[in-house]
């Protein structure tokens, strides 16, 4: 084991100790940012923010999780215009794949571990079409599903095929767990990763110690995907996985599809409330990104 260890330090892998804190930041100096899942139109992104501002508390990404092909035009121009003016962030999921698609396989047990991922030649294409979609209506941040569909985007990316600033996210339904897995996506152009919800810390700090780019971790979860709720963990979180998004709010939800009211909206801001409560009585150090940051992907 001690050859293996000493192989995988070599090419940036490496055990790290219990008191391990990292020291990596934002650009904007900041540890952690907030973030709010599951807010699939205008009205309820709408009604989170407003609550957000009657909290004193400020959202740096508010994400749509059921797919940008899900929405009208209008829809998505009223999101952006609300982003711009709240100045946050704003990510759209791609629409295309598997569960959306003609798959009888990944609607079975043992299929399901395909996930959200593509399926085919037009199933990217159909994607990569959403994401240009979502790039013309002035989007900057992008969520996805599919390894292959990133490196494509990134290589559109560097040929300027789609704008240099978007930035791209890999949800927690693709799987990912490790620093080897964490460091080949950043390696292809990743700029958020969304880790699998139930990592301990010890196995986020590896990725940490391992990457650069921001992680996207759940304060919370639905029943879908086993309903804990890790509060008390926050605090960790920010320690040893900086520069973190907290998703927040997950809890408010059945399921990562779930169509949020503007009452539920109103809620997830609550669980925000307590979230920050934790990070004030047990971390009251932990630097907060400011609001409005130059830092953040707010839509043009």
């Amino acid at each position: 084991m001690e050859n293996t260890k000493k192989f995988l330090k070599k090419i940036g892998i490496e055990e790290v100790s219990k008191d391990f804190t990292s020291s990596k930041r934002f650009g904007d100096g900041g540890q952690y940012r907030f973030e709010v899942p599951g807010i699939q139109s205008p009205k309820t992104m709408k009604a989170l923010l407003n609550a957000a501002r009657e909290n004193d508390i400020f959202i740096h990404r508010v994400t749509q999780t059921k797919g940008i092909m899900m929405l009208t035009d209008e829809e998505i121009g009223e999101m952006v215009d609300l982003a711009k003016e709240y100045s946050c962030e704003l990510f759209l999921s791609v629409g295309p794949r598997a569960t959306y698609d003609t798959s009888a396989t990944v609607h079975t047990k043992e299929g399901s571990r395909i996930g959200y991922r593509l399926r085919g030649y037009d199933n990217l294409v159909y994607a990569i079409e959403d994401v240009k979609r979502a790039c013309r209506l002035g989007v900057r941040g992008i969520l996805l599903y599919d390894e292959g569909l990133l490196w494509a985007l990134c290589q559109m990316r560097e040929d300027g095929e789609i704008p240099n600033n978007v930035h791209f996210k890999l949800s927690a339904h693709a799987g990912h767990s490790n620093p080897a897995s964490a460091k080949l996506l950043e390696s292809v152009g990743l700029n958020s990763l969304n880790p699998v919800r139930d990592l301990q810390i010890p196995m986020i700090a590896a990725i940490r110690s391992s990457t650069d780019m921001s992680l996207d971790l759940h304060t919370e979860n639905p029943k879908s995907t086993g309903g804990f709720i890790r509060h008390y963990e926050v605090p960790d979180f920010i320690r040893v996985a900086a520069p973190v998004y907290l998703k927040t709010g997950g809890s408010v939800a059945a399921n990562h599809n779930w169509d949020t009211t503007e009452a539920e909206a109103i809620a997830r801001i609550k669980q925000v409330k307590l979230v920050k409560r934790m990070i004030d009585e047990y971390y009251p150090d932990a630097v907060a990104s400011p609001d409005k940051s130059d830092d953040l992907a707010i839509p043009e």
